[in-house]
């Protein structure tokens, strides 16, 4: 039986049957949940970062604990790994009740923990206070934005987790450009020539080698929101999610909503989100073909799209074929838009 929200009863993790419910699923307490990072599935990916960083020399492991979000806390050195990146049942979960799981399979989280790193590492070793990192990321004390203007086709950024996100901020800025330094097999000299993003892997690449088997100056091991002091349900967790979701981004609402129709009107309706997630690699590769533009900036826009459209609770309008044409037409001039307004800059 699943735990009830006042219990103190802890459950083995084989207890996350497919037999289980959402519903009772979400009554459990985070601090009882049965995980932590050895005993699932985010231990061999935290083995991986380990023998990566050890591989390129660097004698840094960053501690990593449950949380209910992806995040490197200022001053910790260490890597907070959201609680339904460690069992499918959770993740599966967490994309019904968000429409995604960030990190919710091991290409995912393993791209994932590469950023993290990097935040840790700058912690670690205190890269951020050095007058050469500001002079390549900038300065690490500038306020972190609610929103911020990304260049989609901007060259001076690398191009990682998404949303541009190394646009965002300095440290953001770093955390991607070493991630993409740090995948296995990584042919960053080659993808980004021609690039001004190159001088910054080139730099993180003599910036490496300079601290390569050098301890970290900073080893606290402090661990903050930990799942295990956690008295909320998993129910309490997601209403306080849709809560604070406020899509600041509405502007292509009324083409969806054209595309598509509300579940009012077709209850029984196929989901827009969940076709359009079915056919998103075909159909980001017929739009970046058609355009001329790269299968990045349309990978993000299908994100985007699908979210919304889940977001608004939008189904087929037609049929599976139709609906495809008119999604291939939808994400094009989207795309097109993007790249027209205000010289390529578009608040995410």
């Amino acid at each position: 039986m699943p735990a009830k929200p006042r219990s103190t009863k802890r459950h083995s993790a084989s207890t996350f049957g497919p037999g289980l419910s959402d519903a009772d699923l979400l009554q459990w307490r985070f601090r009882d949940l049965p995980l932590n990072p050895d005993n699932s599935h985010i231990g061999p990916d935290v083995d991986d970062l380990y023998q990566t960083l050890e591989r390129r020399g660097i004698r840094f492991r960053p501690h990593v604990w449950l949380s209910t979000e992806w995040f490197s806390p200022d001053g910790i050195p260490g890597i907070a790994i959201p609680f339904f990146a460690a069992h499918p049942r959770l993740a599966q979960l967490e994309r019904r009740m968000r429409g995604e799981a960030e990190g919710g399979n091991r290409r995912s989280r393993r791209r994932i923990l590469r950023h993290e790193a990097g935040h840790a590492l700058d912690t670690a070793f205190g890269l951020r206070r050095r007058s050469d990192w500001r002079a390549v990321f900038g300065r690490a004390s500038t306020p972190y934005p609610s929103s911020y203007a990304a260049r989609p086709a901007s060259r001076r950024y690398v191009q990682y987790l998404g949303h541009w996100y190394a646009q965002s901020h300095p440290t953001e800025d770093f955390a991607e450009t070493f991630a993409v330094w740090l995948q296995p097999k990584a042919r960053w000299r080659r993808e980004y020539t021609g690039w001004p993003a190159l001088e910054k892997l080139e730099y993180v690449d003599s910036l490496m080698a300079e601290i390569a088997g050098r301890r970290a100056r900073n080893s606290d091991r402090t661990v903050v929101s930990s799942l295990t002091k956690n008295h909320r349900t998993l129910r309490e967790h997601y209403r306080r999610q849709a809560d604070a979701d406020n899509p600041t981004d509405r502007r292509y609402d009324r083409w969806l909503e054209r595309a598509f129709v509300s579940r009012s009107v077709k209850p029984d309706g196929l989901p827009a989100g969940k076709f359009l997630a079915g056919i998103e690699p075909a159909l980001k590769m017929q739009v970046a073909r058609q355009i001329g533009v790269g299968p990045y900036l349309v990978g993000q826009v299908a994100y985007s799209v699908r979210k919304r459209a889940t977001a608004l609770n939008l189904v087929l309008r037609h049929n599976r074929r139709d609906t495809k044409k008119t999604a291939v037409r939808l994400y094009s001039r989207i795309v097109n838009d993007l790249l027209q307004r205000n010289r390529e800059r578009y608040v995410l």
